[in-house]
């Protein structure tokens, strides 16, 4: 996605930064997309800590609340046209995403959706589960069905990435997710303020990317 030389080999914490960067320039230059996804981050380090509390609570919490405004800056206030800033179309964009591009997460969203509608109609979820009673118990297994469908997701995507772009990138994908929302903190923590000032949009001047790559 990048303008380097594909015939010189990336390290892991140069191509780290590489996917980072292409994801920040290409799919978050809107401003308010960058404030959902600095209150999905904090979101998803409550999750974090949810995670050694409550694995379920936290594959509730982290589907339920943090993922919503990731998502809801990406479909509704993300530019979707031509991108000059770049020189290259939303098509294109889609088409070299290396992670869920838009289509992918429909059909992941359509999945986590279909969860708990299943769940209700088929108490033991096509004989997976025991079925239970009572609200707590349902949340307890619809959270244990959501950790297992984002555990399939990411090692699934990141397997596939192994597969079709090597070991390194598929690898550098993972670990650049787990990390996305302590680096949305750090990189998106003003967007806030941008938009205070009228700045729907990102400039993502020269220096945006030298300071970028520079962490």
């Amino acid at each position: 996605m990048t303008d380097r030389a594909a015939t010189i080999p990336l390290t892991f914490l140069e191509e780290l930064h590489e996917q980072r960067w292409d994801d920040h320039r290409f799919y978050h230059r809107s401003r308010v997309n960058q404030t959902f996804h600095l209150v999905s981050a904090c979101c998803f380090l409550v999750t974090y800590v949810l995670l050694f509390v409550d694995v379920t609570s936290a594959a509730v919490f982290g589907w339920a609340i943090a993922m919503w405004p990731r998502q809801i800056g990406h479909v509704f206030f993300e530019p979707k046209g031509f991108d000059d800033t770049n020189g290259v179309s939303f098509e294109k964009k889609e088409e070299v995403k290396v992670g869920f591009n838009l289509r992918r997460k429909a059909i992941l969203f359509a999945l986590w959706l279909s969860v708990p509608v299943l769940l209700a109609i088929y108490p033991s979820f096509f004989g997976l589960v025991s079925p239970v009673h009572g609200t707590r118990a349902y949340l307890h297994q619809l959270g244990a069905l959501w950790l297992v469908l984002a555990g399939g997701g990411l090692f699934g995507r990141a397997l596939f990435l192994c597969l079709t772009r090597g070991t390194q990138t598929g690898v550098v994908w993972f670990t650049k997710i787990l990390t996305d929302p302590f680096h949305d903190v750090k990189i998106y923590h003003q967007a806030p303020l941008h938009l205070l000032k009228g700045e729907w949009l990102d400039p993502m001047l020269p220096e945006n990317e030298s300071e970028e790559r520079a962490h």
